[in-house]
């Protein structure tokens, strides 16, 4: 089955500003638009509904031994 995606590499450079790359982005835009509806945002859970979170002991660990954000 031929692939219906065309080629966005980018021929020159790649963008040397913030603002090229929002031009660019801009430009490509209407490809990336979906073909089907937008799904429903769900509802929010009420906090009364919330009654902790558990995090497994490997995941525990290896989030305590991360570096905090900015450090």
């Amino acid at each position: 089955m031929p692939n219906p995606v065309k080629d966005v590499t980018f021929t020159e450079s790649e963008p040397e500003s913030l603002e090229e790359l929002r031009r660019l982005c801009a430009r490509m835009a209407p490809h990336w638009a979906g073909s089907g509806p937008v799904p429903a945002v769900p509802a929010p859970v009420p906090p009364s509904r919330i009654h902790g979170v558990s995090v497994p002991p490997a995941s525990a660990r290896l989030l305590d031994g991360m570096s905090e954000y900015g450090d």
